[in-house]
């Protein structure tokens, strides 16, 4: 009987549960701030049934869960960890605007905002005047175009929400770093706020944001709906509600405004509920999906039955959250929790190599990438050579080739003018640049009307150069609003560069140094086996010379001709360096002593002074030394 296959411990088995808890938390805090507005709305004309949730609140709450659950099944479908990369902006707009995520995106946030629209005139009393349907006789009903214009503004708001979510790339996750930390960096650490502290602290900001949104959001409605829709919605709400009301039969517009200063009040009031409600929901979101990757003080894997398994197969994982999780949790191991640490240098068993060796292969190719996108930059892509299948082999000509035979041939019947007109056709049509057929005296005007150009353009933009008035345009274009979308700005490029693209994460890079760092510091007390130590000169020239490359490139790119502003600065390639560099000072402070045993040249350890600038900071403790 054949035995049963095992299965592979799975890192999405232990990140998943996690991730549910903190999707969960979330859908609470959306409950409670729907149960909140559920008591807003209410009629409060009774003291027990204005806040009881079995009632009228209740039945409030659950109407309010479409617009609650339909932002956390976006955040969930379509959350991304690391920036989105590219040169420009309208570079991004252009990768991304024809993808469905971002219709899902604009459809959501328009639901959202239309199922609390009507939540809300369901709410209201009759004396605010916000019914869709008026009556002026006892059997006269007629259409409230207010309720046409307060439904209308909210389906603009959700686009325009909807927008500002693509724009902000709200579906970033800011994931954390486990670097090595000083004593006082401790303590910060250990007195953090928790997650829902972190949410209430940014109730302040969501509510200032929310009310700006919404001051927005009106007036852009009343632009919109007076100028583009009013004639449209009118007459297409009167098709539906008048077979229902025995409405008139008239489609002529109201000579009244379609707003009052009340309608345009409870407008911007409800959009202000509307907005606090689904930035309270990103902030939420964002703020627990990106906790550590740990469970009760322990890293996740801890639960599994085979922790270092599950590890490297998120180490592993081409989905980027679930590797960049992984490799977060890697970098707490090495850097707290010993006995983890210990379990992976004794782990020499496993399939595919000691656990070590698979750690290190792996964290050393997600930075040699970097190297990679480095040396590659600015090259053109290198042509794919066909296999041999797809090799096309030329068909056999059953027909003469086409003749390359003059197209028009001169007759004697031609007149001699429209002989020579031929000849200047068939010379700029099947062979330009060969030469011209003009007179001399079309040349010579032709020549004088160059200078002349050149004179017209010397005096407007002070150049000779044939492209000064194109580029003295497109600067000043470039230095307006408008022209903010084709700036190619420093940080931009040099992100798209080092990072790589679609989306470049910071942390990945981060966190795999310092755990690669703090594994091989940590292995001179505790890799009882001795593996380690073979790999650390290694690591020590790969750190050396992407630091190197990393560091020269980036004081190198040249600023864009577009980046008018001119400013070299790019915080998540920084971050990245420094990272680097700290991680290279520590394995040549904890190694310089064994240099010799691992065969480091004093090439090799000078060579990597310099890339970590420990032999400048060496330089001047001397120089402090001999000046006391």
């Amino acid at each position: 009987m054949a035995g049963g296959t095992v299965r592979r411990p799975s890192y999405k088995d232990v990140l998943q549960p996690a991730l549910h808890r903190r999707f969960t938390t979330t859908g609470l805090i959306l409950v409670g701030v729907a149960y909140i507005y559920a008591i807003l709305l209410g009629r409060w004309n009774s003291f027990l049934w204005s806040w009881f949730p079995i009632g009228p609140v209740g039945l409030r709450v659950a109407f309010l869960m479409p617009t609650c659950f339909s932002l956390l099944i976006l955040r969930i479908a379509q959350y991304h960890v690391g920036r989105r990369t590219s040169d420009s902006a309208i570079e991004t707009f252009l990768q991304h605007a024809l993808k469905i995520q971002t219709a899902e995106a604009l459809f959501t946030y328009t639901f959202a905002a239309y199922s609390f629209s009507q939540v809300y005139l369901w709410s209201l009393h009759e004396s605010a005047g916000l019914g869709w349907i008026t009556y002026f006789a006892p059997d006269r009903a007629r259409l409230n175009e207010k309720a046409i214009f307060f439904t209308t503004h909210f389906v603009v708001l959700g686009l325009y929400q909807g927008l500002v979510h693509l724009f902000k790339d709200d579906d970033r996750i800011v994931l954390g770093t486990a670097t090595p930390r000083k004593a006082d960096e401790k303590v910060k650490e250990q007195t953090a706020e928790s997650p829902v502290a972190r949410v209430a602290a940014e109730l302040p900001r969501v509510a200032v944001t929310s009310f700006n949104q919404s001051l927005v959001g009106v007036v852009l409605s009343m632009l919109v709906y007076t100028v583009f829709l009013r004639a449209t919605l009118w007459r297409l709400v009167l098709f539906f509600l008048r077979p229902i009301y025995n409405l008139p039969r008239t489609n002529l517009l109201p000579s009244s405004m379609p707003f009052s200063m009340s309608t345009l009040g409870r407008s911007f009031f409800a959009s202000f509920l509307l907005l606090a409600l689904l930035n309270t929901g990103n902030a939420a979101f964002s703020i627990f999906l990106a906790k550590e990757p740990l469970k009760n003080g322990k890293p996740l894997s801890s639960d599994s039955k085979d922790p270092n398994g599950s590890l490297l197969n998120g180490l592993k994982s081409k989905k980027d959250p679930i590797r960049c999780f992984a490799m977060w949790e890697l970098s707490f191991i090495a850097r707290e929790y010993e006995d983890r640490r210990k379990a992976i240098y004794e782990d020499i068993d496993r399939k595919g190599g000691p656990m070590w060796t698979q750690i290190y292969g792996i964290c050393l190719e997600i930075l040699k990438s970097i190297e990679t996108r480095i040396d590659n930059y600015g090259k053109p892509p290198a042509p794919t050579t066909p296999g041999a299948e797809e090799m096309v082999v030329p068909k056999k000509r059953t027909t003469a080739p086409p003749k390359e035979d003059a197209i028009f041939q001169s007759t004697p019947q031609k007149p001699k003018f429209l002989e020579e007109v031929e000849k200047v056709v068939n010379q700029a049509t099947v062979a330009p640049g060969q030469g011209s057929q003009l007179s001399p005296l079309a040349k010579k005007a032709l020549a004088s009307g160059k200078i002349h150009l050149l004179k017209v353009q010397k005096e407007v933009t002070g150049s000779d150069d044939p492209q000064g008035l194109f580029k003295e345009f497109a600067l000043k274009v470039l230095n307006s609003a408008a022209g903010w979308p084709f700036r190619q700005e420093y940080g931009r490029r040099l992100s798209h560069a080092v990072l790589g693209a679609p989306y470049g994460e910071p942390s990945l890079y981060i966190n795999a140094v310092s755990a690669l760092s703090l594994l091989a510091a940590h292995s001179l007390t505790e890799d009882k086996y001795g593996n380690v130590q073979r790999d650390v000169a290694t690591i020590i020239r790969t750190l050396t010379t992407i630091t190197k490359k990393l560091e020269t490139f980036s004081t190198t790119l040249a600023p864009h001709w577009t980046d008018i502003n001119g400013v070299k600065a790019c915080p998540e390639v920084d971050g990245v360096l420094a990272a680097l560099k700290d991680s290279l000072g520590r394995l040549i402070k904890e190694f310089a002593p064994y240099q010799r045993d691992l065969r480091l040249s004093l090439t090799d350890m000078r060579l990597a002074k310099e890339a970590a600038g420990t032999e400048r900071k060496e330089e001047e403790t001397v120089e402090m030394k001999q000046v006391r």
